[in-house]
Formats: structure tokens, sequence, C-alpha cells
């Protein structure tokens, strides 16, 4: 439980001001006149709870809250359809003919990461499926470029020199299979 730092005849003058009639919010603004306090409303509601004051009384004449209006809201008429009839599924495609990859005629040497010099085609090969191998291409590759002339032609795209521009590649092995 919260420890309490309302003095003794603060609490007091809360139970005078509730016995005259008047509110939390009323009580806590007299207190604070009269001892220089900041009471809030919530912290004399909760001082009266803990010594046990009921909440005060309100007077008959006190305002009721009206009551909500209930605004009747328009009602929204939908046009009633027939039912449509459900077109039949569509027929499944027929399948598909595979992808023509572009390919070039060589062939490769298909050698591993681990023996590839530092003149080789580096296009990849394979890892397509769960388990299979990559390996490279292998052939002596262009000046300036990480493939062979067929895959250098294969790969390079438009754009601009800069764009094109291949640096050195170092590649590091980090686990031999």
């Amino acid at each position: 439980m919260q420890s309490s730092n309302w003095a003794p005849e603060h609490s007091q003058a809360l139970r005078e001001y509730l016995g005259r009639g008047m509110s939390y919010a009323e009580s806590a603004q007299a207190i604070n006149a009269r001892f220089g306090t900041a009471y809030t409303r919530n912290a004399a509601i909760g001082r009266g709870k803990r010594i046990g004051l009921a909440t005060p009384e309100r007077p008959e004449n006190w305002p009721k809250l009206p009551a909500k209006v209930k605004v009747p809201r328009p009602e929204r008429l939908r046009e009633r359809r027939a039912a449509e009839p459900v077109p039949p599924p569509a027929p499944r495609p027929e399948r598909a003919e595979p992808v023509k990859l572009r390919c070039v005629g060589i062939k490769p040497r298909l050698l591993p990461l681990v023996d590839l010099e530092s003149s080789d085609c580096r296009y990849p090969y394979g890892g397509d499926k769960k388990g299979e191998p990559i390996t490279f291409c292998g052939h002596p590759r262009l000046p300036g470029s990480s493939y062979c002339a067929p895959h250098f032609h294969l790969t390079c795209g438009p754009g601009t020199e800069s764009e094109r521009a291949v640096g050195p590649v170092v590649l590091r092995v980090v686990q031999a299979a």
C-alpha cells in the first residue's frame, strides 16, 4: 500500500468539507487554499477511500445528464438481385513450355571454386537442386572482366562504361566441401 503524505489536519479538513456536502474537487481546492498545498481531486478521492469516508451525497437539485438521444439512421435499401449462376471453373492451362535459357556454344570445364585460377572465367553452373555443387566455367577470361568472351556477352547488358567496369574480385574459401 502506498504511504500517505497527508498531514492529519489536512485529513481532518477533508472530513469537514465532505461532511458539509462539498465534492472531492471542491474539497481539494479548499484544502489547497487553506494550507497552501497542491492536492488534486484524485488525491482527495484516494485519501477519502483510505480513511474510510463515504462519497458525498448529491443534492436533489443536482443536474442530471441528459439521456442520449438516439438519432434514427436512414435505412439503406439494397436492390434485390436475382441469384447469378456460378460460372464453371476455368479450364486448367496446358503444361507450360519450359523456358529456353540463353546459353553459349562452349563446354564449361566445371571447376570447383578452390581450383579456379585468377585468369579463369567465374560464370557459375549448378547449385539449382539441393546438394548440387556449384562449379564454374574455368575458360580463360577477358581482360577487365570476370567472364570468358561468350559468358561476357551473355551477361553484359546495356549500361554506361562505368556501370560495366569490373574491379578485382577477391574470393575467400570459408570451408571446402
